[in-house]
């Protein structure tokens, strides 16, 4: 399944099988490459609930795990949905995730497939350490001066520090992100040593008050064709920067999805989720 051109196997386990003591990591591995597995950005695992319809543990494609994905919850909560593990004619279900319990709303198509899912995230967490970084400076930090060497010139760059349940550093741009070096500055960020848990690192132009242009590069992963937390927090940075309003369409590569946070309260995310085909993976 996709959400906006993120790309995810949604595993479920055949019945009667234990429920959650897989090698994940290794198996998130095999089934994400690319050219030797099926090829995805990350590993969905469906596993039972005691304090949700179901739970999600997401497995980004080098095997390390995350703490919640939204466009990874859109494709979980699709496929409960759609195949029947859990009974909601209204569409409402949660999801367990290791940041908490996300609310979510979807919209069915004509076949009755679930096409679109509207999440309720947290409330942004704007505390330096909550994204790794240990450093004095109260909140929020808009502005955080990070250089990374790149083809042996020194570059530095201001990053918006942004946690929504996962880590992000946002770095607002005034050209098109398309013309932005992320292969090269991509990796630098993540694994910038003021960052503790490594960052998803977004770089982002304003266009106008409601739309956004936006690339990612993903913790674990690489760059993605979207990252629906990278978009709430680039929505999230912009508003407190005061350059966007309430609702904000962000643009990426694999598509558009559509942020709203009015400067206090959680964040809502809604975006669109395909499925793209069915399979077995032998273990």
């Amino acid at each position: 399944m996709h959400g906006a051109g993120n790309d995810f196997v949604v595993f479920e386990t055949v019945p009667g099988a234990p429920a959650d003591n897989g090698d994940w990591s290794q198996i998130a591995i095999s089934v994400c490459n690319r050219h030797l597995g099926v090829g995805a950005d990350g590993l969905i695992v469906v596993l039972p609930s005691k304090i949700a319809d179901q739970r999600m543990r997401i497995i980004n494609s080098d095997g390390s795990e995350a703490e919640m994905c939204a466009n990874g919850i859109r494709c979980f909560v699709k496929y409960c949905l759609d195949f029947g593990l859990v009974d909601s004619p209204d569409g409402a279900m949660t999801v367990d995730t290791l940041s908490g319990v996300v609310p979510v709303q979807t919209t069915r198509d004509a076949d009755g497939t679930i096409c679109s899912v509207r999440l309720e995230l947290a409330e942004p967490d704007l505390e330096p350490a909550s994204v790794g970084v240990q450093i004095e400076d109260p909140a929020p930090v808009l502005d955080l001066p990070v250089t990374v060497m790149s083809d042996g010139t020194e570059h530095t760059m201001p990053l918006a520090l942004v946690s929504m349940g996962n880590p992000h550093a946002v770095q607002f741009v005034e050209h098109h992100p398309a013309e932005y070096p992320l292969e090269r500055v991509g990796p630098l960020v993540e694994h910038h040593k003021l960052f503790t848990n490594r960052t998803n690192f977004e770089v982002v132009r304003v266009d106008d008050r409601a739309h956004i242009d936006m690339r990612v590069w993903e913790r674990g992963v690489g760059e993605t064709q979207a990252c629906g937390s990278g978009a709430c927090a680039a929505v999230v940075a912009a508003h407190i920067r005061g350059e966007v309003d309430d609702a904000v369409e962000v643009r990426l590569p694999g598509g558009t999805l559509h942020i709203e946070w009015t400067g206090e309260g959680p964040v809502t995310l809604t975006g669109p989720v395909t499925q793209v085909f069915k399979a077995e993976w032998e273990l």
